[in-house]
């Protein structure tokens, strides 16, 4: 039976990637809740397994007396010598329980508490597992859909990927290889659910840390990111090495890094911006790709404003189809941005330089009817 135990609990950690020792605790704690039960639910019943040779003893704790008044918690000096002649009362001996006394329904009650015990026992490692790769990307293979979820076989377990966190028009297929974001593991009463995403902004900035190895290092860092999923990308970057310039580590050798990743995202267009602590220049980068004149910012108001003045032929290329361009960009870089027209502006300027011309004219008129006076 031994033999057979220890082949038993070394498969099992095996398959199921639990120690040894802590499969042999479950089994203790599974058996000694078994031979409790069967002895009316006594404490003083203990279970050791040796760890080498899987062999199990099952013993009843009592103390020694010299009149025997609970039977179930006390032994008589006399008896007590007959096993251990060294005991005297007041101490505790330990008196063997043959294992056939078990019986079928104590065996039948191990068996659920080692199943329930072990089914446990890999919630947890697959919880530590995964809760320390959130915020990474991992890929799996798609294994069905249901109720508006993809679940996406991992090496121990499935992970669900809801279609709303899935690029637009993307409609993935039994067996399909797919890359996304761990964002969130959660613990649940029918264990860890592990949520992926491929529309969290932080879905490209791990792309692009994979695929760059200078953001990967800190040689350039992310300073900032708006998405548009399937549509538009804008990610600020920065060098801490003067050496590097951190939009060309980002585009690669003839673009080679910055396409591997709108691949993965089905085409979506990435806009890389050069971060600049000077606003005016940081907001006039992200509104690539138009080219703007000039950015007057207001830093005195609660919510930051900056006024963007650009090329008649460059407005509705800063504003993009649907405001998507300006949106990214407000976005990006944390100012509420206004844009006009060159002609817009200037139309703005005369009719005020015409308005401060009448108040002048009326306020010289005003003064020579005073003087008439």
């Amino acid at each position: 039976m031994s033999k057979e135990l220890c082949f038993v609990i070394d498969q099992i950690s095996r398959e199921k990637g639990i120690s040894r020792d802590a499969l042999l605790k479950v089994l203790e704690a599974a058996l000694l809740s078994a031979v409790r039960k069967k002895f009316g639910g006594r404490t003083n019943i203990d279970l050791r397994i040796d760890p080498k040779t899987c062999n199990i003893q099952v013993f009843e704790q009592k103390q020694v007396v010299e009149k025997v008044i609970n039977k179930d918690e006390e032994i008589a000096l006399d008896k007590a010598k007959e096993i251990f002649p060294e005991k005297t009362v007041g101490d505790t001996v330990e008196i063997p329980i043959p294992l056939q006394d078990f019986g079928r329904i104590a065996a039948q009650t191990a068996k659920q508490v080692i199943f329930q015990k072990v089914k446990e026992a890999e919630r947890d490692i697959i919880y530590e597992e995964y809760k320390d790769k959130a915020g990474q990307i991992i890929s799996g293979t798609v294994l069905r859909k249901e109720k508006g979820n993809y679940y996406i076989s991992l090496a121990k377990t499935e992970a669900c990927l809801p279609q709303r966190e899935t690029l637009p028009n993307e409609t993935l297929k039994r067996g399909d290889i797919v890359k996304a974001y761990l964002s969130e593991v959660k613990l649940t009463s029918k264990g860890p659910v592990i949520i992926l995403s491929r529309t969290d902004p932080n879905f490209v900035v791990a792309l692009f840390k994979m695929e760059v190895p200078e953001i990967h290092d800190g040689v350039v860092i992310v300073k900032g990111i708006a998405r548009e999923p399937g549509e538009r990308t804008k990610i600020a970057v920065y060098s801490t090495d003067s050496s590097i310039d951190a939009v060309g580590a980002c585009v690669g050798m003839k673009g080679t890094r910055v396409q591997s990743i709108v691949r993965e995202l089905r085409g979506e267009r990435i806009d890389i911006i050069p971060w600049s602590e000077d606003p005016r220049i940081f907001v006039a980068r992200a509104l690539t790709p138009a080219t703007v004149d000039r950015v007057g910012i207001n830093e005195e108001e609660k919510t930051k404003t900056a006024m963007v003045i650009a090329d008649d032929q460059q407005l509705s290329l800063a504003i993009g189809k649907r405001g998507q361009n300006i949106k990214l960009a407000t976005k990006l870089t944390g100012w509420e941005i206004e844009i006009l027209s060159e002609s817009e502006y200037s139309k703005i300027k005369m009719e005020e330089a015409d308005k401060s011309l009448d108040e002048a004219l009326k306020r010289e008129s005003e003064k020579s009817d005073k003087d008439e006076q």
